[in-house]
């Protein structure tokens, strides 16, 4: 099962999150939520498996911020 491992308003931050995830090893989805027809509003979920959640958060944590 696919979890959401963080969430945004930023389409650019979403993608940024994605490449940090991806250069980790990790399995990654973006989905868009309440997206308007401007893409410039409403949230992305950035989705990973249950079992690497606690990993992606860790590697979010340490290089996103």
């Amino acid at each position: 099962m696919w979890m959401a491992a963080y969430i945004t308003q930023s389409k650019e931050t979403a993608e940024r999150i994605r490449l940090l995830l991806q250069e980790a090893g990790l399995p990654v989805k973006i989905r868009s939520v309440n997206q308007s027809e401007n893409e410039q509003f409403g949230c992305y979920e950035i989705l990973v498996p249950e079992a690497e959640l606690n990993e992606a958060h860790s590697v979010i944590i340490q290089k996103a911020f």
